[in-house]
């Protein structure tokens, strides 16, 4: 579950966190108000292709953080495979510089 979502110089976004309560969430708005940013946002940290087009400031990296819940996943098994440590909470990052080259990470 995701539970927030830091975003830096993506698309009109110069700086933006957004924390999420458990249970649903619906993002509503007028048209503009930038629904689908927070979606293409979020997709980047999940694998969406990526270019240097989404940067907001071409002097500065784009960088998208998203916060999720795991430990109901039962992931244990899959990091202590892969010499990980298992922690609640993972963190995903994805950072795009300005000339296009890309970074992905995870955090606990």
């Amino acid at each position: 579950m995701l539970r927030a979502l830091h975003i830096e110089n993506y698309a009109l976004i110069d700086s933006l966190d957004f924390a999420l309560d458990k249970g649903f969430t619906a993002i509503t708005g007028e048209t503009g108000a930038g629904k689908s940013i927070l979606v293409g946002a979020l997709s980047l940290i999940l694998g969406a292709r990526a270019d240097s087009s989404v940067l907001y400031n071409t002097a500065k990296k784009c960088i998208v953080e998203g916060e999720f819940d795991i430990q109901k996943l039962h992931l244990e098994d899959f990091f202590t495979t892969n010499d990980l440590d298992f922690n609640n909470s993972l963190i995903l990052r994805r950072e795009i510089t300005e000339n296009g080259s890309l970074a992905f990470g995870f955090y606990q």
